[in-house]
Protein backbone atom coordinates (compact mmCIF):
# COMPACT_ATOMS: atom_id res chain seq x y z
CA UNK A 1 0.00 0.00 0.00
CA UNK A 2 1.48 3.63 -0.58
CA UNK A 3 2.26 5.57 1.88
CA UNK A 4 -0.61 7.67 3.65
CA UNK A 5 -0.06 10.95 5.82
CA UNK A 6 -1.64 10.19 9.37
CA UNK A 7 -2.76 12.16 12.11
CA UNK A 8 -2.29 10.84 15.43
CA UNK A 9 -4.30 12.38 18.70
CA UNK A 10 -3.63 10.80 21.96
CA UNK A 11 -0.30 9.80 20.46
CA UNK A 12 1.87 10.65 23.75
CA UNK A 13 1.34 7.22 25.32
CA UNK A 14 -1.21 3.83 25.47
CA UNK A 15 -2.54 2.94 21.95
CA UNK A 16 -2.02 5.75 19.96
CA UNK A 17 2.04 5.74 20.86
CA UNK A 18 1.87 1.91 20.09
CA UNK A 19 -0.07 2.53 17.03
CA UNK A 20 2.28 5.63 16.00
CA UNK A 21 4.96 2.91 16.24
CA UNK A 22 3.70 0.68 13.95
CA UNK A 23 2.25 2.69 11.25
CA UNK A 24 5.89 4.26 10.50
CA UNK A 25 7.02 0.56 10.58
CA UNK A 26 5.05 0.27 7.28
CA UNK A 27 6.11 3.41 5.77
CA UNK A 28 3.50 6.08 6.38
CA UNK A 29 4.15 9.40 7.14
CA UNK A 30 3.16 10.17 10.67
CA UNK A 31 1.65 13.61 12.34
CA UNK A 32 1.47 13.14 15.97
CA UNK A 33 -0.62 15.24 18.27
CA UNK A 34 -0.32 14.87 22.13
CA UNK A 35 -1.30 17.23 25.22
CA UNK A 36 2.22 16.01 26.74
CA UNK A 37 5.55 17.80 25.28
CA UNK A 38 8.19 15.66 26.70
CA UNK A 39 6.15 12.53 26.01
CA UNK A 40 4.81 13.53 22.67
CA UNK A 41 8.25 14.50 21.38
CA UNK A 42 9.99 11.21 22.87
CA UNK A 43 7.82 8.85 20.54
CA UNK A 44 8.58 11.17 17.22
CA UNK A 45 12.13 11.04 17.65
CA UNK A 46 11.62 7.80 18.02
CA UNK A 47 9.97 6.97 14.82
CA UNK A 48 11.12 10.55 13.11
CA UNK A 49 7.51 11.66 12.90
CA UNK A 50 6.59 15.25 13.40
CA UNK A 51 4.59 15.83 16.23
CA UNK A 52 2.48 19.23 17.84
CA UNK A 53 0.72 19.65 21.36
CA UNK A 54 -2.42 20.48 22.23
CA UNK A 55 -4.94 20.33 25.12
CA UNK A 56 -8.30 19.63 23.89
CA UNK A 57 -9.37 20.76 27.30
CA UNK A 58 -9.17 24.34 25.05
CA UNK A 59 -10.66 24.67 21.75
CA UNK A 60 -8.34 27.25 21.34
CA UNK A 61 -5.69 24.82 21.25
CA UNK A 62 -7.96 22.64 18.55
CA UNK A 63 -7.57 25.90 16.24
CA UNK A 64 -4.33 26.76 16.75
CA UNK A 65 -3.68 22.54 16.08
CA UNK A 66 -5.77 22.97 12.85
CA UNK A 67 -3.58 25.73 11.68
CA UNK A 68 -0.07 24.27 12.25
CA UNK A 69 -0.98 20.83 10.94
CA UNK A 70 -2.79 22.82 8.01
CA UNK A 71 0.71 24.48 7.38
CA UNK A 72 2.96 21.51 7.41
CA UNK A 73 0.94 19.59 5.21
CA UNK A 74 -1.19 20.16 2.07
CA UNK A 75 -3.22 16.81 2.58
CA UNK A 76 -4.12 13.68 5.76
CA UNK A 77 -5.05 11.27 4.36
CA UNK A 78 -6.22 9.24 7.72
CA UNK A 79 -6.97 11.55 10.60
CA UNK A 80 -7.25 9.11 13.62
CA UNK A 81 -9.11 10.84 16.56
CA UNK A 82 -7.85 8.59 19.23
CA UNK A 83 -7.47 11.21 22.11
CA UNK A 84 -9.51 10.80 25.30
CA UNK A 85 -9.75 10.18 28.73
CA UNK A 86 -12.00 9.03 31.69
CA UNK A 87 -11.74 12.01 33.57
CA UNK A 88 -12.96 12.63 37.37
CA UNK A 89 -15.48 15.31 39.69
CA UNK A 90 -17.55 17.24 36.99
CA UNK A 91 -15.86 20.26 36.21
CA UNK A 92 -16.19 23.29 33.20
CA UNK A 93 -13.53 24.00 30.67
CA UNK A 94 -12.79 27.42 30.02
CA UNK A 95 -14.99 27.36 26.88
CA UNK A 96 -18.06 26.76 29.20
CA UNK A 97 -18.87 22.62 28.10
CA UNK A 98 -18.43 19.66 30.40
CA UNK A 99 -14.45 18.64 30.42
CA UNK A 100 -15.23 14.71 29.40
CA UNK A 101 -17.35 15.96 26.77
CA UNK A 102 -15.41 18.39 25.28
CA UNK A 103 -12.03 16.56 25.81
CA UNK A 104 -13.73 13.28 24.08
CA UNK A 105 -15.91 14.76 21.38
CA UNK A 106 -16.10 18.63 21.07
CA UNK A 107 -12.73 19.16 20.44
CA UNK A 108 -11.74 16.40 17.71
CA UNK A 109 -15.49 17.22 16.32
CA UNK A 110 -14.26 20.82 15.88
CA UNK A 111 -10.44 19.24 14.52
CA UNK A 112 -12.37 17.14 12.32
CA UNK A 113 -14.02 19.85 10.15
CA UNK A 114 -11.28 22.53 10.74
CA UNK A 115 -9.02 19.50 8.27
CA UNK A 116 -11.86 18.61 6.43
CA UNK A 117 -9.74 20.83 3.14
CA UNK A 118 -6.84 18.86 4.23
CA UNK A 119 -8.57 15.22 4.34
CA UNK A 120 -10.90 15.80 1.08
CA UNK A 121 -7.10 16.86 -0.77
CA UNK A 122 -6.41 13.22 0.86
CA UNK A 123 -7.85 9.77 0.89
CA UNK A 124 -10.15 11.35 3.73
CA UNK A 125 -10.12 8.58 5.77
CA UNK A 126 -11.48 9.32 9.40
CA UNK A 127 -10.53 6.99 12.17
CA UNK A 128 -12.50 7.17 15.76
CA UNK A 129 -11.37 5.60 19.22
CA UNK A 130 -14.56 4.80 20.71
CA UNK A 131 -15.38 2.07 23.73
CA UNK A 132 -17.92 -0.29 24.91
CA UNK A 133 -18.64 2.44 27.66
CA UNK A 134 -20.89 3.76 24.89
CA UNK A 135 -23.29 0.83 25.35
CA UNK A 136 -22.02 -0.20 29.10
CA UNK A 137 -22.37 2.98 30.82
CA UNK A 138 -23.92 5.58 28.35
CA UNK A 139 -27.54 7.58 29.61
CA UNK A 140 -27.57 9.92 26.93
CA UNK A 141 -29.56 12.84 26.98
CA UNK A 142 -29.31 15.11 24.19
CA UNK A 143 -30.65 18.06 26.30
CA UNK A 144 -28.44 17.57 29.82
CA UNK A 145 -24.96 17.01 27.28
CA UNK A 146 -22.99 18.75 30.12
CA UNK A 147 -24.49 16.56 32.82
CA UNK A 148 -25.63 19.60 34.54
CA UNK A 149 -28.84 17.69 36.18
CA UNK A 150 -26.90 14.31 36.24
CA UNK A 151 -23.67 13.31 36.22
CA UNK A 152 -21.06 10.62 37.34
CA UNK A 153 -17.63 10.04 35.52
CA UNK A 154 -18.80 6.96 34.09
CA UNK A 155 -22.13 7.93 32.86
CA UNK A 156 -20.36 10.95 31.27
CA UNK A 157 -17.23 9.03 29.24
CA UNK A 158 -20.00 6.48 28.47
CA UNK A 159 -21.96 9.40 26.69
CA UNK A 160 -18.95 10.78 25.24
CA UNK A 161 -17.90 7.65 23.65
CA UNK A 162 -21.37 7.56 22.52
CA UNK A 163 -21.08 10.76 20.73
CA UNK A 164 -18.13 9.32 19.09
CA UNK A 165 -20.01 6.92 17.02
CA UNK A 166 -22.62 9.06 16.32
CA UNK A 167 -20.04 11.63 15.26
CA UNK A 168 -18.70 9.32 12.80
CA UNK A 169 -22.01 8.40 11.48
CA UNK A 170 -22.72 11.70 10.90
CA UNK A 171 -19.47 12.40 8.98
CA UNK A 172 -20.32 9.72 6.93
CA UNK A 173 -23.87 10.61 5.90
CA UNK A 174 -22.70 14.58 5.55
CA UNK A 175 -19.50 13.74 3.78
CA UNK A 176 -19.75 10.60 2.37
CA UNK A 177 -20.26 11.62 -1.52
CA UNK A 178 -17.27 14.18 -1.54
CA UNK A 179 -14.85 11.38 -0.52
CA UNK A 180 -14.85 11.13 3.46
CA UNK A 181 -14.97 7.58 4.78
CA UNK A 182 -15.68 7.54 8.84
CA UNK A 183 -15.29 4.58 11.36
CA UNK A 184 -15.47 4.23 14.96
CA UNK A 185 -14.10 1.31 16.90
CA UNK A 186 -13.69 -0.58 19.57
CA UNK A 187 -10.28 -1.40 20.41
CA UNK A 188 -10.58 -3.70 23.29
CA UNK A 189 -10.37 -2.90 27.08
CA UNK A 190 -7.01 -1.90 27.15
CA UNK A 191 -4.17 -1.27 29.78
CA UNK A 192 -3.31 1.84 29.46
CA UNK A 193 -2.83 5.18 31.74
CA UNK A 194 -5.99 6.76 30.62
CA UNK A 195 -7.91 6.66 33.98
CA UNK A 196 -5.53 8.09 36.07
CA UNK A 197 -7.30 11.37 36.72
CA UNK A 198 -10.72 9.33 37.30
CA UNK A 199 -12.28 9.44 40.66
CA UNK A 200 -14.70 7.09 38.58
CA UNK A 201 -14.62 3.00 40.37
CA UNK A 202 -13.62 2.07 36.65
CA UNK A 203 -9.84 3.39 37.99
CA UNK A 204 -9.38 0.49 40.25
CA UNK A 205 -9.43 -1.25 37.03
CA UNK A 206 -6.07 0.02 35.95
CA UNK A 207 -4.08 0.67 38.42
CA UNK A 208 -4.52 -3.30 40.47
CA UNK A 209 -2.81 -6.38 39.13
CA UNK A 210 -6.14 -7.21 38.50
CA UNK A 211 -5.13 -5.33 35.28
CA UNK A 212 -3.08 -7.80 33.80
CA UNK A 213 -5.57 -10.21 33.69
CA UNK A 214 -8.50 -8.68 32.58
CA UNK A 215 -6.80 -6.25 30.04
CA UNK A 216 -5.09 -6.61 26.74
CA UNK A 217 -1.77 -4.55 26.45
CA UNK A 218 -1.67 -1.38 24.56
CA UNK A 219 0.49 -3.13 21.81
CA UNK A 220 -2.55 -5.06 21.15
CA UNK A 221 -4.75 -2.07 21.18
CA UNK A 222 -2.90 -0.28 19.26
CA UNK A 223 -2.96 -3.20 16.29
CA UNK A 224 -6.40 -2.95 16.10
CA UNK A 225 -5.89 0.82 15.65
CA UNK A 226 -3.27 0.09 13.19
CA UNK A 227 -5.65 -1.89 10.84
CA UNK A 228 -7.86 0.69 10.65
CA UNK A 229 -5.50 3.27 9.49
CA UNK A 230 -3.93 0.91 7.20
CA UNK A 231 -6.76 -0.62 5.81
CA UNK A 232 -8.60 0.01 2.90
CA UNK A 233 -12.53 1.49 3.17
CA UNK A 234 -14.67 -0.63 1.55
CA UNK A 235 -12.47 -3.52 1.44
CA UNK A 236 -10.89 -4.00 5.09
CA UNK A 237 -14.18 -2.15 6.74
CA UNK A 238 -16.86 -0.58 5.86
CA UNK A 239 -17.37 2.99 6.21
CA UNK A 240 -20.29 4.62 8.59
CA UNK A 241 -19.76 1.11 10.67
CA UNK A 242 -18.68 0.28 14.28
CA UNK A 243 -16.24 -2.00 15.16
CA UNK A 244 -15.81 -3.94 18.14
CA UNK A 245 -11.75 -4.55 17.84
CA UNK A 246 -11.63 -5.69 13.87
CA UNK A 247 -15.17 -7.44 14.04
CA UNK A 248 -18.93 -5.27 13.09
CA UNK A 249 -20.22 -4.93 16.92
CA UNK A 250 -23.52 -6.94 17.04
CA UNK A 251 -26.60 -5.77 18.43
CA UNK A 252 -25.69 -6.80 21.84
CA UNK A 253 -21.98 -4.95 21.28
CA UNK A 254 -23.73 -1.97 20.49
CA UNK A 255 -25.64 0.49 22.16
CA UNK A 256 -29.07 0.78 20.16
CA UNK A 257 -29.01 5.03 20.18
CA UNK A 258 -26.61 4.16 17.51
CA UNK A 259 -28.82 3.72 14.82
CA UNK A 260 -31.01 6.96 15.61
CA UNK A 261 -30.59 9.18 12.61
CA UNK A 262 -32.28 11.79 14.15
CA UNK A 263 -29.98 11.82 17.23
CA UNK A 264 -26.72 12.07 14.85
CA UNK A 265 -28.45 14.70 13.14
CA UNK A 266 -29.01 16.48 16.43
CA UNK A 267 -26.32 15.81 18.29
CA UNK A 268 -23.90 17.42 15.04
CA UNK A 269 -26.48 20.29 15.35
CA UNK A 270 -25.90 20.36 19.00
CA UNK A 271 -21.74 19.66 19.16
CA UNK A 272 -20.99 22.53 16.14
CA UNK A 273 -23.39 25.45 18.74
CA UNK A 274 -20.74 24.11 21.49
CA UNK A 275 -18.14 24.62 19.56
CA UNK A 276 -18.55 27.87 18.15
CA UNK A 277 -20.15 29.21 20.82
CA UNK A 278 -16.82 31.34 22.10
CA UNK A 279 -15.56 32.37 18.70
Amino acid sequence: MPSRTILLTGASDGIGAAAARQLAARGHRLLLVGRSPDRTAAVAREIGAAHFVADFARLDDVRRLAREVSAATDRIDVLANNAGALLGRRTVTVDGNEATLQVNHLAPFLLTQLLLPRLLAGEGIVVSTASSAARRLARFDIDDLGGDRSYSPSRAYGNAKLANILHARGLQSRYGRDGIRAVAFDPGNVRTSFARESTSILRLVYRTPLARLVLISAEQGGTNLTWFADGSPGTTWQPGTFYTERYPATAAQTNPLVHDDALVDLLWERSEALVAARE
